[in-house]
């Protein structure tokens, strides 16, 4: 086929080269993007064929989006012997990109009052960009006179980065994460201080990243300003503008968020100082009210929990210290339910993020674990889930802490909590309750000492055991009781706190076991005769 394939080639070649005719023409093109991945390279590069496509028909409406997929296809070619060719191309290409979208262009604009053929062009645009950099940015990069025009490419990429339509979005994402990633492995240790603000020819940073530094700003804001939804995020603003519960997990923007979150590490590492600054002055602009809303404060606060560790320790505790205490005060400042629930969710969300902050400031920690029992009798929808996903992760982390006597206290947090244990879940519903009881199961497991832990697990089962108790007393004196289908799902609930409690606890929770184990034996015998003569004299 490719030795017949040259026959074809002419054919194309005369046809673009001489027909007057627009479809042909056309056709012509896309039939030539289907072999462009195939054919051999000289058909490409020792022809006349980028320079054709370029200036005969990439300005021209038509063809555009059709020549610049040609030119794309091109640039994901990487062979060595034609570099000369790929840097005729790129530059080529970028000149005629010049004229027909100046470097001044609102793209963002200009593509969400678009029509079908000029979005697409902003796809296809995005694509040649991200397939040439990725391919061949550090070839062009080697070129001090190239220098500019790379700088208007990356210029062009973030522009594009910035239109709301999500497949564009990704496509530039794909080539920021390969360009941060890229310069990260180079040399993955972060400077002391931000290149950035120490004067663009700061010793410490090396050549490429000297290079790109204004660029991987511009690209921080980007992600910040554009974070995707966590999966631990449950309250979530819908298409009418209503705070709700989010009860499907959206994949899709799980997928983006991840590959959002490793980017945005990446350019934490090449200038933490660069991260802090950006994300706290949008906070700034969050508390005075300048940037204030929903989406604004949802996307910083996903950001700002997404580059957990990325940030050396002493840092992140000057950092967080400021994060939370402006948020709390964002909380006490505005009115209204649904603002409270947003400010809630993205409250819980960082903190769950931040464990090894947590560890090691207790006072924090144990105002944070109050704040979430706070959050427990918050109706709003999600926020009580929320506060118990979130409760259950800090507690798996910070296990340890909350069974010692801390500095400053004059008993376990453990015990504060069980003392009090009636309070905190009295507006939960059963699930939540059982996530509650896994969480405080897990710090109890962490007890090394087996008599003290045998009096917390006691303590810990103390409500459900007295509803346990109540319901077989009742049922010791009338055995019917056990038809009562509220009764049942009460038995329910405290089986499965007692499932979530052991699976929290481990072996030692065999106490508990020994506790119920015979009553749990008459109960299943009693409600499976049950079963048996509903099924006898109702039939199957």
């Amino acid at each position: 086929m490719c030795n017949e394939f040259s026959q074809i080639f002419q054919l194309c070649q005369f046809v673009m080269e001489n027909s007057q005719n627009a479809p042909l023409v056309h056709a012509t093109l896309e039939t030539l993007l289907r072999f462009l991945n195939w054919i051999p390279l000289g058909y490409i590069f020792e022809t006349k064929l980028i320079s054709t496509l370029i200036y005969k028909f990439l300005n021209v409406p038509m063809f555009r989006n059709v020549s610049l997929k040609c030119l794309t296809e091109i640039a994901g070619v990487s062979v060595s012997q034609y570099e000369e060719q790929f840097v005729t191309l790129f530059t080529l290409t970028m000149m005629q990109l010049k004229q027909m979208l100046p470097l001044n262009t609102n793209i963002r604009l200009a593509y969400s009052n678009g029509k079908d053929d000029e979005q697409n062009f902003i796809q296809n645009l995005s694509l040649f960009l991200c397939t040439f950099l990725k391919e061949h940015g550090q070839l062009i990069e080697k070129r001090l006179n190239l220098r500019e025009t790379l700088m208007e490419a990356l210029h062009y990429m973030l522009l594009v980065s910035e239109v709301e339509e999500t497949e564009i979005f990704k496509i530039c994402l794909e080539y920021w994460n390969h360009l941060a990633a890229e310069l990260y492995r180079e040399s993955p240790f972060s400077t002391s201080a931000s290149p950035l603000l120490s004067g663009s020819q700061h010793f410490d940073v090396p050549p490429r990243r000297q290079l790109y530094l204004p660029v991987l700003s511009k690209v921080r804001l980007l992600m910040v300003s554009r974070m995707a939804k966590p999966e631990e995020v449950l309250v979530v603003e819908n298409d009418q503008g209503e705070v709700v519960r989010e009860f499907m997990k959206d994949t899709d923007s799980i997928n983006l968020y991840k590959n959002m979150r490793e980017t945005l590490v990446y350019l934490t590492h090449l200038d933490y100082a660069d991260t802090e600054r950006i994300m706290t002055e949008k906070l700034h602009n969050q508390v005075n009210g300048t940037e204030w809303s929903w989406k604004n404060l949802n996307t910083l606060c996903w950001a700002i929990g997404s580059i957990s560790g990325a940030m050396h320790e002493e840092d992140e505790k000057r950092f967080l210290v400021t994060v939370i205490k402006d948020l709390l005060g964002l909380c006490e400042q505005k009115r209204g339910k649904d603002n409270k629930a947003i400010i809630a969710s993205n409250i819980m969300y960082i903190v769950g993020q931040y464990p090894r902050f947590l560890r090691a400031h207790w006072k924090f920690l144990k105002t944070v674990v109050n704040k979430l029992f706070e959050f427990m009798h918050e109706t709003h929808d999600g926020v009580q889930d929320m506060a118990c996903d979130t409760f259950i992760k800090i507690a798996q982390k910070c296990r340890r802490h909350f069974v010692q006597v801390q500095v400053g206290e004059v008993m376990p947090f453990i015990d504060e909590i069980l003392n009090n244990i009636n309070t905190i879940i009295c507006d939960l519903q059963p699930q939540q309750v059982h996530t509650f009881y896994e969480a405080v199961g897990y710090m109890i497991g962490a007890q090394t000492d087996q008599t003290v832990q045998e009096h917390l697990i006691e303590k810990y089962m103390l409500l459900p055991n007295q509803v346990w108790d109540s319901i077989i007393q009742q049922a010791t004196k009338n055995v019917d009781i056990l038809k009562d289908p509220e009764t049942v799902k009460q038995l329910g609930s405290i089986l499965k706190t007692n499932v979530r409690a052991c699976k929290a606890v481990g072996h030692p929770f065999v106490i508990q076991l020994g506790r119920i184990y015979l009553d749990m034996l008459n109960v299943y015998k009693c409600l499976s005769e049950n079963i048996s003569a509903a099924i006898q004299a109702n039939g199957k």
